[in-house]
């Protein structure tokens, strides 16, 4: 039987700079922030980087977590601006354009055929590698807007465009997710 890890404990041990405490933090929560970094940037490489800074503001900031609310919430709010930020100030600023990848001719690996269309995992990494697809500027947008509840006036303000580029690029980013999974499910049936 697994022994169930209390996580304030954790986090008060972290508090008191105790090493053990901050790597056992870590390793409870990369697997579930990993996944929220990916869903900004594609490349896993990038998104481990972005995750370890995010991790070194998790620490800093730890002191002004209160224990009433979710720490898992908190812990991806900060991921989340950590790649918001990391995109913000890349050299290409992909939030101002208009372009898209052509996912159509993509030569991202397509996930391997499962007999099984209903176990929920398969349909996740779908949809993950969907949203991967995306470009940089609407990936961002759809990932605010659906995944942390962002508002498009918050969105707008965080990421420096208008309210209007953000709605734009949040049904272009709906609507090649469409394209993209049905596309994806059109080759499994085959």
């Amino acid at each position: 039987m697994e022994k169930r890890v209390d996580i304030n404990k954790v986090i008060e041990e972290c508090l008191k700079n105790d090493r053990r405490s901050q790597e056992q933090l870590f390793k409870l929560y990369y697997g579930k922030l990993i996944v929220v970094a990916l869903r900004y940037i594609s490349d896993r490489d990038t998104a481990e980087e972005i995750l370890q800074n995010a991790f070194i503001k998790i620490f800093e900031k730890l002191e002004a977590y209160d224990s009433k609310g979710s720490f898992d919430g908190w812990s991806r709010r900060i991921v989340a601006n950590t790649a918001i930020d990391y995109i913000r100030k890349s050299k290409k600023d992909p939030l101002l354009t208009g372009e898209d990848t052509d996912f159509v001719n993509s030569t991202v690996d397509p996930i391997v055929e499962r007999e099984d269309m209903d176990d929920l995992s398969i349909k996740g990494e779908m949809a993950m590698d969907a949203i991967q697809q995306l470009s940089p500027a609407y990936r961002t947008v759809f990932n605010m807007f659906v995944l942390e509840n962002y508002s498009h006036k918050n969105i707008a303000e965080k990421l420096g465009i208008s309210e209007g580029t953000s709605k734009s690029n949040l049904a272009k980013a709906k609507a090649n997710l469409k394209a993209i999974l049905i596309e994806k499910f059109t080759k499994i049936q085959q």
